[in-house]
């Protein structure tokens, strides 16, 4: 279950002014100076990269959450950022890869670490390998099937 009001929970000060704010329904209200601040979901895409013999290409994550656990690549959008080329830009600085997205595969909201992230998902081809320099500790193109949740990132999945 995706919490509602995660990124505003802790919220008990105005951000401008500093005075005491109450919460309305989906936002905080600061009655003092007018200031008003919803809970949105974060932006985020992925890539689901096929190879020709039809593995898909993982990551081990660097950070936490999920530290050590497979990821696809992919990550936030920044804030004037086409989706198309957060995905290629978060693609590259992960794996170090250049691909060309595909067909868009749709959408999901996921709680991540205290917020909720519009997961944005496309197919994708690795088109070259770029830079050396990638977050990722390690990728690896994987067969298998998703299934259970053990070993791996992905909401509410794991990759054999």
């Amino acid at each position: 279950m995706v919490p509602p009001m995660g990124a505003l929970d802790a919220w008990k000060f105005c951000p401008l002014c500093g005075e005491a704010i109450r919460k309305v329904e989906d936002r905080v209200e600061c009655a003092a100076c007018g200031y008003v601040g919803y809970a949105n979901a974060v932006p985020g895409a992925e890539a689901v990269c096929l190879d020709d013999e039809g593995r898909v290409l993982l990551g081990r994550r660097a950070f936490d959450p999920c530290k050590g656990l497979w990821d696809l690549p992919g990550g936030f959008l920044h804030e004037d950022e086409h989706p198309l080329d957060g995905l290629r830009r978060e693609v590259r600085e992960e794996t170090a890869l250049e691909l060309e997205p595909g067909d868009f595969l749709g959408f999901w909201l996921e709680p991540y670490d205290g917020r909720t992230v519009l997961c944005l998902a496309w197919a994708a081809r690795v088109r070259r390998r770029g830079s050396s320099e990638r977050r990722m500790p390690q990728i690896a193109w994987k067969n298998g099937t998703i299934r259970g949740a053990r070993n791996v990132a992905l909401p509410r999945a794991s990759f054999a």
